[in-house]
């Protein structure tokens, strides 16, 4: 089993920022790709940003050019940089891990909130 732990989320104003952090249980190395994805009240969870083990990165048309997804390969943690935060933001943020043989796991998941 791999386990993720995902800090950062909270409250804050429409134009802010927040960084979001995941933990991973191993090296990073070790996974195809990890990324974030997102769960509003009433609907279904979608993808925000991926990222390869190799760096290729992908985000969903909605934060490109606003949020960055990075990571430290030394500490096993991959980060979501959110600028411009938008009310539409507003959702449960997980961290998303995928391994060889098409496993996949995922963190218990962090609030964030933009005001208007």
């Amino acid at each position: 089993q791999v386990q993720l732990v995902e800090s950062g989320g909270g409250l804050v104003q429409a134009g802010g920022s927040l960084r979001l952090s995941c933990a991973a249980s191993l090296s990073i190395f070790s996974l195809n790709a990890m990324g974030w994805y997102r769960q509003a009240p009433g609907k279904q969870r979608e993808l925000v940003a991926t990222m390869t083990s190799g760096g290729s990165t992908n985000y969903a048309d909605s934060v490109k050019g606003r949020f960055t997804i990075s990571r430290d390969n030394a500490k096993n943690t991959v980060f979501l940089q959110m600028n411009s935060l938008k009310p539409e933001d507003t959702a449960v943020y997980y961290c998303n891990a995928r391994r060889s043989g098409n496993l996949n796991y995922w963190g218990q998941g962090t609030q964030v909130t933009v005001s208007s």
